[in-house]
């Protein structure tokens, strides 16, 4: 509720408007805004602006303050992943504490943000992000939170976590490339730098070597089986993946999979890539575009298996809504 009430009677009370300074041909601006809780250092500043008399906000039973509501928020949503900026005018920013893939349950974030008075913005989850980058924000719109909204808040965010960033593992790769004018020689291979760039961007990632191979599936597939005896956690075969007769990488990976996720994506560009399982091991068959295109559906799914993510059919489809890159 709004007071009006001498200054020095206000310690500890909350400034119900923002509070402007001037002093001439220097300073022109707000010195207290609103929320600001009222200490008694603030009277003699007060008094220099000729407040005598100011208009504060008094919490009643079951209210909170901007601050402490977005405070209370982010304790709700702590995580050994995330860090928390302190609270102001009822914002708190959360950031990465180390790189990784952003993680978010998004239908408890949906039922979070129809609470109402509450909010909690993010980026999409399965993205890659840095240390320290922002991944999300937490606001409280009005001045003042109420406490069964709070309660209902923390029901719902409690216990798994909402916002999570799974840190890359350690991982060993091996690259198949496909082609007889590579193989040949008749042309440069242009896979190996691309693909080499885009894994040198996850510390932990071992490539162990590029094989070039002939159109030919028995050799395709003797190349995958001696990356997966070396170890290899990754296996990732470019070219040959459209449907031409001398296209042979979509047949090999099927002969060596367990289980083949999708040959094909919801994904622009990037549709003719292919993702299996040959027991632990992920096999990725990567079309043209991943040399012509700065991001595709390569691009999109490679944090998610550097963070030990092994996406589902259902995962895959999914992707359709948001799937066009460019």
């Amino acid at each position: 509720m709004k007071y009006e009430v001498r200054v020095e009677d206000a310690v500890g009370m909350v400034l119900a408007h923002d509070l402007t300074k001037i002093v001439a041909h220097e300073f022109k601006g707000t010195i207290f805004h609103k929320g600001h809780i009222i200490s008694g250092a603030d009277i003699p500043e007060l008094l220099k602006i000729g407040k005598e008399r100011i208009y504060v906000l008094k919490l009643e039973l079951g209210e909170v303050h901007e601050d402490d509501a977005a405070l209370r928020m982010a304790e709700v949503l702590k995580h050994e992943s995330l860090m928390f900026t302190d609270p102001h005018e009822g914002k708190v920013i959360v950031k990465a504490a180390h790189a990784g893939l952003l993680t978010i349950d998004t239908a408890r974030l949906a039922t979070l943000n129809q609470i109402g008075e509450l909010m909690v913005v993010t980026k999409r989850t399965h993205t890659y992000v840095k240390q320290s980058d922002k991944v999300a924000g937490l606001r409280v719109i009005p001045l003042i939170a109420q406490e069964e909204k709070l309660t209902t808040f923390k029901a719902i965010a409690q216990p798994a976590p909402l916002i999570e960033i799974k840190p890359f593992r350690k991982m060993s790769v091996g690259i198949v490339t496909t082609g007889s004018e590579v193989f040949y020689g008749r042309i440069q291979d242009r896979f190996g730098p691309v693909v080499t760039e885009k894994l040198a961007q996850y510390e932990k990632v071992l490539v162990l070597s590029q094989t070039i191979v002939n159109d030919n599936q028995e050799d395709i597939v003797a190349a995958i089986r001696s990356f997966i005896d070396r170890g290899a956690d990754l296996v990732l075969v470019t070219g040959g993946m459209s449907v031409d007769p001398d296209d042979r990488s979509p047949a090999a990976i099927k002969t060596v999979a367990d289980h083949v996720v999708s040959y094909g994506m919801p994904i622009l560009p990037g549709s003719m890539t292919m993702l299996a399982y040959a027991g632990p091991v992920v096999l990725m068959g990567l079309p043209g575009g991943v040399i012509y295109d700065p991001f595709t559906a390569f691009d999109l799914l490679l944090p998610q298996i550097m963070a030990g993510v092994r996406p589902t059919a259902a995962d895959i489809a999914a992707l359709g809504h948001g799937g066009m890159l460019s």
